[in-house]
């Protein structure tokens, strides 16, 4: 999302509506060209690495993810999830009771290794409120405080 809007609240909002970054102007060149070139590493990188690991169906608890299909479904029912949802999702099931921090996070899924992991944050939660049964009190993708998340199976 590249946009004018700047304050802390915009860029949540931006970010709760499925953005994967957000630029406010104005904003350097550099930076713009930085974070395009970043994405396309992720998303080579996320292509090779699928290849790698196969595209078997990962089972974990009362979670089924077919990375080939990029279908989800918990307990039965069938869970839709933005690129960038599946993706974060992925990661944490492909590497179980794995606590990892935003930054971690923000360079597997996202290809960042700067700033943003208030992303993180964001899409975990988003995360949380489709796959948990109590969002609020979540069982699966939990909070390792001072630290990061991880999930569990």
């Amino acid at each position: 999302m590249l946009t004018a809007r700047g304050e802390e609240s915009d860029r949540i909002l931006g970010l709760e509506l499925g953005a994967d970054d957000y630029i406010v102007k104005p904003f350097s060149p550099r930076e713009l060209v930085a974070r395009v070139k970043s994405v396309l590493r992720r998303v080579q990188g996320l292509s090779a690495a699928a290849s790698r690991a196969g595209q078997e169906v990962i089972r974990l608890g009362e979670i089924e993810l077919d990375p080939r299909a990029r279908t989800v479904s918990v307990e039965g029912r069938q869970v839709e999830l933005t690129v960038r949802e599946f993706e974060l999702l992925l990661f944490l099931m492909r590497n179980p009771s794995t606590v990892f921090r935003r930054d971690e996070l923000l360079e597997h899924v996202w290809g960042y290794t700067f700033g943003g992991t208030p992303t993180v944050t964001v899409h975990v939660q988003r995360l949380r409120r489709k796959i948990e049964r109590d969002p609020e009190n979540p069982a699966r993708i939990a909070t390792v405080w001072g630290v990061g998340y991880r999930f569990d199976p």
